[in-house]
């Protein structure tokens, strides 16, 4: 049966893949680029060769004949901030045309920008090739030149941070169309005033798969979820209830031994709850606070100027690289507690504790809270060394705050705090980069609730 697959497929025309060796590539530029062209003189060797951190993608027939290739990387020097750029698109003239090799190294690129977690790539290509790129996907920025001759700016829509809201957040505001979450003024927090006290009560449930999967964390996780929510409301948790499924006894502990370090770790009691044995995986926590002002995550308001109070020590959690950081499993109660009280020492005119959304699907819904949009300032987003710019703004952080507008200066342990955006009139959020240029990374609101006010 195995030797019927290339003659029902036929065998590949050629194979795209990392670069054995630049030299190939070099040469076939420098037979195109300089000889054929004539766009340079002697050499189009530039800086961008030189960084380390550059990909070619190269394409060979099945015999190893060089076809042609691609150049991809970061496009500033310094951090990766997400930014990558392609270039030097090359095609032997045998074979060009017939089998649409360029077309294939270009998609190969721009998977491969994406796999390394850029949320910006662009190319720089010749006005001749401006219709095929348009047709690949490309959107036409605007004209520069390059080497004296006429080329267009052309950048690849990216859409990771809009995919992953419209997973997990879009569908909010139709489904709880009614209910009034939080109450006028918070619609959209993930912590609600009582009515007529000083508590605030948050629940959060953690994903069936993971709980089966990592009890302990996932019982760790439910302490943490719900006392970050207490945190961005500016509240000083005050009891814990949870509500446990397991397959048998043994999971059941498990998922309670997370659930107890965390409790401990956080200062918060556990006051009660349900478990259920023989049932599948699942774990939900409610988590009660008190605060005599609390904030809101809706006080935004355009020209507030947007700040990131992240912990960037840890690392990824095992088995969820670029979905979960892990930063407090490993800090002492003293820190966690620290962190926990920022916002309420702070009191901002808005908060709101980065969850499943990310950081920028979060800063859409304080935005959005607001009855605004958002700016994101790329460069200045504080950041892990070992995160991409693409998992850091989509992942869930551990610990990490987003407050706007007036604020007091406070303590906030290890995390660190850098002013990295504003919120703007209209919706959505834009990612800014270096050189001025703003990207969409989310069209409109991104819940659908509305302000809160």
């Amino acid at each position: 049966m195995t030797d019927l697959v290339p003659a029902l497929l036929g065998a590949p025309r050629f194979l795209i893949g990392p670069a054995r060796t630049r030299a190939d590539h070099d040469r076939l530029r420098r037979r195109v680029f300089v000889h054929e062209q004539g766009l340079f003189t002697g050499s189009d060797l530039d800086d961008r060769d030189d960084d380390p951190r550059t990909i070619v993608l190269e394409a060979r027939d099945p015999g190893g004949a060089f076809l042609g290739g691609v150049r991809l990387g970061p496009a500033t020097d310094g951090p990766d901030i997400g930014w990558w750029q392609g270039g030097r698109l090359v095609v032997d003239p045998d074979v060009r045309g017939a089998q649409r090799i360029g077309p294939a190294l270009v998609r190969a690129a721009c998977a491969a920008a994406e796999q390394a977690g850029a949320l910006r790539f662009d190319a720089t290509v010749q006005v001749r090739f401006k219709r095929m790129f348009e047709r690949l996907g490309w959107d036409a920025v605007r004209p520069v030149t390059v080497a004296g001759r006429p080329h267009h700016l052309m950048r690849w829509p990216i859409g990771r941070i809009a995919a992953l809201a419209a997973a997990t957040k879009n569908p909010l505001g139709g489904l709880l169309g009614g209910l009034d979450p939080g109450g006028a003024g918070f619609v959209g927090d993930d912590g609600a005033p009582v009515p007529g006290t000083d508590l605030i009560a948050a629940c959060d449930a953690i994903l069936p798969s993971m709980v089966e999967r990592d009890p302990e964390w996932a019982g760790w996780c439910a302490v943490l979820v719900n006392v970050n929510d207490l945190a961005a409301m500016g509240a000083t948790p005050v009891g814990l209830l949870n509500a446990v499924g397991a397959r048998d006894t043994s999971a059941a502990s498990k998922i309670l031994a997370g659930l107890r370090a965390g409790a401990r770790a956080y200062g918060i009691p556990v006051l009660g709850g349900h478990t259920q044995l023989g049932v599948p995986a699942a774990l939900s926590a409610t988590a009660l606070g008190r605060a005599a002002r609390p904030v809101p995550g809706g006080g935004g308001r355009p020209g507030h100027r947007v700040r990131l109070t992240a912990d960037l020590g840890g690392q990824w959690r095992p088995g969820y690289h670029g979905r979960q950081w892990d930063s407090t499993s490993g800090r002492s109660p003293e820190e966690l507690r620290q962190m926990q009280g920022f916002v309420a020492a702070a009191q901002p005119a808005a908060a709101k504790d980065v969850s499943m959304a990310g950081i920028a699907g979060t800063l859409g819904m304080l935005a959005e809270a607001g009855g605004c949009g958002a700016v994101l300032d790329v460069a200045t987003v504080p950041r892990p060394a070992a995160a991409s710019m693409g998992d850091w703004l989509t992942c869930f952080p551990g610990f990490a705050m987003l407050t706007a507008g007036p604020h007091r200066q406070a303590p906030a342990g290890p995390a660190v705090t850098a002013d990295c955006g504003e919120l703007t009139t209209g919706s959505g959020v834009g990612l800014r980069w270096p050189d001025g240029d703003v990207t969409e990374a989310l069209t409109g609101p991104v819940t659908g609730m509305g302000a809160a006010a």
